[in-house]
């Protein structure tokens, strides 16, 4: 059996009064998972997410990571920061000084930043479907564009895991090659921005054995 491993996926969102937007790019259409498509920056939780100094997360976000997960709330949030960074060039930080960064992170850490969990709201989770060649517990955060440090538009420090990275309209989305989870997650964020930001509840997609089991967390916050 293909054993279940933590990712974090992280959706950047753009102009959400005029016309909204998500960054996105394409994977390599040789690679064993989601070839060709076209997805949020994410990917595995490492061990050295844990060592981040990370700005604190809002409590509820906290909280509704912390349901069903044995994994640090801190930790996973911390990775999303980290692969967007890889992926797209783009910093969620604040200015800090970062001497002892781990590997993986010290590229990071050498733009003078660290990262920023405040700005993360927890957004949405799922568990790849059986059957998969390769099977993640993804938790996907969301952003907004205006909490980059980095120039949206700029994606010159990226690696080259993504392709064609660009900031794709919602209204245009259905134009491009996506995963069906990432359909199901734009469809969220639309009626996200249609209640003006009210997120009452994380949809959790759990893609069990018998029963596809459909849940929502909704953690409170700690008083």
């Amino acid at each position: 059996m293909i054993a279940v491993r933590d990712a974090a996926t992280l959706i950047v969102l753009r102009d959400a009064a005029s016309r909204p937007a998500v960054l996105m790019g394409q994977r390599g259409a040789n690679v064993a998972f989601m070839p060709g498509k076209f997805v949020f920056p994410g990917g595995a939780v490492d061990p050295n997410d844990a060592l981040a100094p990370l700005a604190p997360l809002p409590p509820q976000d906290h909280a509704r990571l912390s349901a069903d997960s044995s994994l640090a709330p801190d930790c996973i949030a911390a990775a999303a920061i980290r692969e967007l960074w890889e992926e797209t060039g783009q910093i969620l930080g604040t200015p800090g000084d970062w001497r002892d960064a781990p590997q993986g992170w010290r590229g990071f850490a050498a733009t003078g930043h660290r990262p920023n969990g405040a700005v993360l709201r927890f957004f949405f989770r799922a568990v790849t479907p059986i059957g998969a060649p390769r099977r993640f517990d993804a938790r996907f955060f969301l952003a907004e564009a205006g909490d980059l440090v980095t120039d949206p538009d700029d994606f010159t420090r990226a690696e080259d895991e993504l392709a064609h990275l660009q900031w794709i309209a919602l209204d245009q989305a259905r134009d491009f090659d996506l995963p069906f989870i990432t359909q199901v997650v734009l469809a969220e964020l639309a009626a996200y921005i249609q209640r003006g930001g009210d997120l009452p509840s994380v949809p959790f997609f759990r893609n069990d054995d018998e029963a596809h089991l459909v849940s929502r967390l909704a953690g409170k916050s700690p008083l």
